[in-house]
């Protein structure tokens, strides 16, 4: 949230028109949303339309298409930059998305002139780093075709600030809201199958996680600011989280069937899931095998310290009301993932493997 003090000054600098790419997924649709609230125009871009609503406008294309995103930017005094690759996508296709994808959207909005760029980074960038909490000048220590890909397209945002365009990096941790499906949906389905849930190890890890409101409070937030304190780079996650057994339980509880988290033995349970995930019968990529084995959180003091932003909800309290938001919205039967399930962050996984092994939890 804004520092209150500041508040009055820094609504009056949100921008008038703002471009989002993206505008379809999880996080630009709540994005769009919300700066409509605000009286802002918007226009979304993104592979898929997105519905009409007064104040908006919108182009469909893809990110790698310079033609079509400076069309998006005409007008534009802002453009938050939000598409992009999932781990699971074709390694091929990350790059291509990820770092391509970001190039063509940077130096059209140079070649337009668009004042400000937010940047939706992510902490893949650190890969998989024993210093927490992480700071944001901890080396970018990529392990995976995602992560790299990430660090990559931060470089390139370096290229465009080096010519002088503000351009404002968010690196947020996993967000939880409503849309956001993924591993959730699964731990959602157990759930409420009345299924006890697994976890690597003895799930003591403390993994921080980040609700999509507050990561919409931080662009919104950053938006605002002016330009000597935009121009940074900025860690994003909640303040509050415990360990995975505790933040998984109380779904487990929320549902009801007295279930709880069980063990299961890390280094094994890793090269097994490894195994399934080459043979693509297991949707768990290899970093977040190895992020749920260790301590995953990153230091936000400097978002807190500079940009006046403080998230509002804990890791708890984020999974929770996306678990009330699944139980409202989902079918009376459940519905299997299309054989596309995992192209965006809002299909649920295909089990695979791991949806018979429930039958033994």
């Amino acid at each position: 949230m804004v520092n209150p003090g500041n508040e009055k000054d820094a609504l009056s600098a949100l921008p008038g028109r703002v471009t989002v790419t993206g505008a379809a997924g999880v996080l630009g649709a709540h994005l769009v949303e919300r700066l409509l609230k605000e009286g802002r125009e918007v226009h979304a871009f993104d592979l898929r339309p997105v519905p009409a609503a007064s104040g908006l406008t919108s182009s469909t294309g893809d990110i790698r298409d310079a033609g079509a995103v400076r069309r998006a930017l005409d007008g534009a005094e802002a453009l938050v930059h939000c598409a992009s690759a999932l781990p699971s996508y074709p390694a091929a296709d990350i790059r291509s998305i990820v770092v391509e994808g970001t190039t063509t959207v940077l130096e059209a909005a140079r070649t337009v002139r668009t004042p400000r760029v937010v940047h939706i980074s992510s902490t893949a960038v650190y890969g998989l780093p024993k210093l927490v909490p992480t700071p944001e000048d901890h080396p970018h220590e990529p392990v995976d075709t995602y992560s790299r890909a990430k660090a990559e397209a931060e470089k390139v945002a370096e290229r465009y600030r080096a010519k002088g365009m503000c351009l404002p990096v968010l690196r947020p941790k996993t967000f939880v809201g409503p849309g956001r499906m993924g591993l959730f949906d699964m731990l959602f389905q157990w759930a409420e199958e009345g299924r006890n849930f697994p976890v690597l190890g003895k799930g003591d890890v403390r993994t921080q996680m980040l609700a999509l409101d507050d990561l919409v409070d931080a662009v919104v937030t950053v938006l605002r600011a002016p330009d000597e304190v935009a121009h940074d780079t900025y860690n994003i996650g909640a303040v509050e989280f415990a360990t995975l057994r505790e933040d998984f339980q109380s779904v487990l509880d929320a549902a009801g069937h007295g279930k709880r988290v069980v063990s299961i033995p890390g280094r094994p349970a890793v090269a097994v899931l490894r195994l399934l995930e080459r043979t693509g019968i297991s949707p768990v990529y290899g970093r977040l095998l190895y992020k749920l084995l260790d301590d995953s959180y990153v230091s936000v003091d400097k978002a807190q310290e500079r940009l006046g932003f403080r998230p509002q909800q804990s890791n708890r309290e984020a999974i929770l009301r996306t678990y009330d938001w699944w139980r409202g919205q989902r079918p009376a039967a459940p519905q299997a993932a299309s054989k596309d399930g995992g192209r965006t962050s809002t299909d649920p996984w295909r089990q695979g493997a791991l949806g018979l092994a429930k039958v033994f939890f």
